[in-house]
C-alpha cells in the first residue's frame, strides 16, 4: 500500500511540475491572476489524475463500489477510478494465509483439560464475498476457527485427541471450510501443532507407559522359560528313549569339568545308577587318570640317581 501512495504522489508532483513550467513558459511574471488561475488549474487536475490511477500487486484483487454500489474487482496491473464517484474499501489478499488458532483449558470427552494449539492454512476464492457478505473476515474466520476447534475437543476422547491427530486435523479442516465458504473463503488445510496436558495427568500416563512396558517384559521373559522347558521335555524325552545318549552326554559333561577345573568330582552311588555310568571305583579310575595326565605335563620330573632333579632345573 505504501508503494501505491508513493506512486499516486509522484503522478500528481509531474503533473504539477509541468503545470507550472507551462504557466511560467506562457505567461510573464507580471501575469499574476493568470499564473495563479493555471496553478490551481494544474493543481486540481494533478489531483484528480494521480487519484484515479491505481496499481494492485499481483496478489491483489481491488473492490470498486461506485455511489456505494459493488461495482467491480480488479487487479492486478494498473487500473482508473472515478475520484469522489469510485470508492476502493478493500484490496483482497488471494495469496495463501496462515493463521494460528488455539484452545486453552477445554475439556475433552472424558473431562480432561488441554490446550491445543493449531494452524490454518487458508485462501480468498471470492473477493465480492470477502468483502461484502462479512464485516472483518481476517477476525472472522480466527473466531471461527476457535469455536471449532472447542468443540472438536469436546467430542473427542483424550487418548484419541494423542494418537489421532491427522483425523483431528481432517474433522476441523471439514468445519471450518463449512462454515467459511459463505465467505467466499477456502480452508486448504488445518494442522494440530501441539496437545498439552496437566503435568499431573501427564506423569500418570508416563507411569502407566512404563508398567505396560514392564508387563510385556514378564511376558516375554515367560514366554521364553516356557520355551526352554518344552525343550528340556523333549530332551528328556529324547535320552529317555536312548540311554546311549544319556550316557554319552554325562560323560561329555563330566570329562569337560574336569578338564577345565583340574579337580575331582565325586559322584554318588545314586546318582551313578540313575544316569548308568557304573560302579563309583569307574569313576574314581577315570577322574585320577586324568589328574593324573594333567600333573605329568605341567611338572615332569627326572629321577638323576638318589636325587629328584625338575625339569626346569635341567
Amino acid at each position: 500500500m505504501k508503494s501505491k501512495s508513493l506512486f499516486s504522489g509522484l503522478i500528481f508532483i509531474i503533473i504539477m511540475a509541468i503545470g507550472l513550467l507551462w504557466a511560467r513558459s506562457a505567461y510573464s511574471p507580471t501575469d499574476i491572476t493568470e499564473t495563479t488561475i493555471i496553478a490551481l488549474g494544474t493543481f486540481v487536475i494533478a489531483l484528480i489524475i494521480s487519484s484515479s490511477i491505481k496499481i494492485a500487486d499481483p496478489w491483489d484483487k481491488a473492490v470498486i463500489l461506485r455511489l456505494g454500489q459493488f461495482k467491480s474487482l480488479k487487479g492486478p496491473g494498473l487500473f482508473f477510478i472515478i475520484p469522489i464517484i469510485d470508492n476502493i474499501p478493500y484490496w483482497i489478499d488471494t495469496r495463501v494465509i496462515t493463521t494460528s488458532f488455539k484452545a486453552e483449558k477445554t475439556l475433552t470427552k472424558d473431562t480432561v483439560p488441554v490446550d491445543v494449539d493449531a494452524v490454518l492454512f487458508w485462501k480468498v476464492m471470492d473477493p465480492q464475498k470477502a468483502a461484502l457478505e462479512v464485516a472483518d473476515y481476517l477476525s472472522a474466520i480466527s473466531w471461527a476457527s476457535q469455536t471449532a476447534l472447542r468443540d472438536v475437543i469436546g467430542k473427542t476422547m483424550l487418548s484419541d485427541m494423542l494418537e489421532g491427530r491427522d483425523k483431528i486435523s481432517a474433522t476441523l479442516q471439514e468445519i471450518i471450510d463449512e462454515r467459511t465458504e459463505p465467505w467466499g473463503i477456502h480452508v486448504n488445510s488445518v494442522e494440530v501443532k501441539d496437545v498439552l496436558i496437566p503435568s499431573a495427568l501427564e506423569n500418570a500416563m508416563s507411569m502407566q507407559a512404563q508398567a505396560e512396558r514392564e508387563r510385556q517384559a514378564r511376558v516375554i521373559l515367560g514366554d521364553s522359560e516356557r520355551q526352554v522347558a518344552e525343550k528340556f521335555g523333549e530332551a528328556a524325552l529324547t535320552y529317555a528313549n536312548n540311554p546311549v545318549a544319556l550316557h554319552l552326554r554325562a560323560m561329555n559333561m563330566l570329562y569337560e569339568g574336569l578338564k577345565e577345573n583340574s579337580t575331582i568330582v565325586i559322584v554318588p552311588s545314586t546318582a551313578v545308577d540313575t544316569m548308568q555310568l557304573g560302579s563309583m571305583a569307574g569313576l574314581t579310575a577315570l577322574t585320577m587318570g586324568i589328574g593324573q595326565e594333567k600333573k605329568d605335563k605341567e611338572n615332569a620330573v627326572i629321577l638323576k640317581g638318589d636325587e629328584t632333579v625338575s625339569k626346569s632345573e635341567l
